[in-house]
């Protein structure tokens, strides 16, 4: 014989199922977080493993932003580094090095496709339009830290700011020199015998005459390029012969941005906001601001200077042949590098 429950039974039935119910979703919210948790901790793993070194070393490695400008000031009054002789810097490589390094590229005259009409791309890239170029010469390499030695080495030139007394760090002769801004690259340039290439003349270097997205077609291969800390730093200009340009032109996609020579300035017909292409400056522009730490962006009546390629920092869609980068021409980045080209008949 089943006894009939009371209403006081009844109710505290009812209320133990309803903290039975309550229990069992926090426990499958708790879950659900810890599981959220856990997949936060291996994307970090994964990000810990793009970067190439332990995140605890993070403030030694990068720099703040804007402290590689800072440095690079400082850098600019030294004076009297002890550096090369000019026969030191012939010897750091053979003949054969030399040769190949100094090597450049023909370029035919013709028509290309320059900028791009995709929708996800940065607006200062677009539109895609037809560009008619006359042949010229473009460095089959990025200029090396070996190449810039010599320059300084005949110039008295400043060396870039991580140099120790003027001199090229142990191992990273053929890498791509950096800390150089727009000026010190026109300046190697002249030297060379050469100018920096237009931004037209290096795109169509990179990419060829089909449009293509990469110097290698259409998709992105990680294995072709040094990008997004896939390597942690910049490498030999010689490393990715599988990445080269229609032309066999080498590190057109990442390992180091590129000076060229041009302003930043719109594409006609362009969707994108003139105030992309405007000069800023941060300024201070009141106590309050001072007291902290803030300050605006001001328009100035000057303008950057554009980057191509990417580098090895940099996103990797950022390598895409069209794509557009901008700084200011006395900036420089351990990301900055450049190479030369000159007109056909030199």
């Amino acid at each position: 014989k089943h006894n009939i429950p009371t209403a006081a039974e009844r109710l505290r039935r009812k209320r133990f199922l309803s903290a039975t119910v309550i229990t069992c979703i926090g426990l499958v919210m708790i879950g659900g977080s810890l599981h959220v948790v856990r997949l936060g901790s291996l994307r970090m793993g994964e990000m810990r493993a793009l970067a190439t070194y332990n995140l605890k070393e993070e403030s030694s490695r990068i720099r703040a932003a804007g402290e590689d400008i800072a440095i690079h000031e400082e850098n600019e009054e030294r004076k009297n580094q002890a550096g090369y002789t000019v026969a030191e810097a012939e010897a750091l490589l053979t003949k054969e090095q030399w040769q190949e390094l100094d090597s450049t590229v023909l370029i035919p005259a013709g028509k290309f496709l320059m900028g791009t009409d995709l929708k996800k791309a940065d607006a200062a890239s677009h539109p895609q339009h037809t560009v008619n170029l006359k042949a010229f010469r473009i460095d089959k390499y990025l200029v090396t830290n070996a190449q810039y030695a010599r320059f300084i080495a005949a110039t008295g030139h400043r060396p870039p700011s991580d140099w120790k007394n003027g001199r090229v760090q142990q191992g990273v002769l053929l890498r791509p020199v950096t800390l150089v801004n727009w000026y010190d690259a026109a300046a190697y340039a002249k030297w060379a015998g050469k100018r920096l290439p237009t931004e037209a003349e290096w795109e169509k270097a990179a990419r060829g005459t089909d449009g293509r997205r990469w110097p290698w077609g259409n998709e992105m291969d990680p294995a072709r390029l040094n990008t997004y800390y896939n390597v942690g730093s910049a490498t030999d200009v010689t490393a990715y012969a599988n990445g080269v340009s229609p032309y066999g032109v080498y590190d057109m996609a990442g390992n180091v941005d590129e000076w060229v020579e041009d302003d930043f300035l719109p594409y006609k017909g362009t969707d994108a906001p003139a105030d992309v292409f405007q000069g800023k400056v941060a300024r201070v522009l009141s106590a309050q601001d001072q007291a902290m730490k803030l300050s605006d962006m001001v328009p100035v009546n000057r303008l950057y200077k554009v980057l191509r390629g990417g580098s090895w920092k940099g996103d990797p869609f950022s390598t895409a042949t069209y794509h557009r980068d901008y700084s200011w021409p006395n900036y420089a980045s351990d990301f900055y590098g450049f190479r030369c080209a000159s007109d056909a008949g030199k």
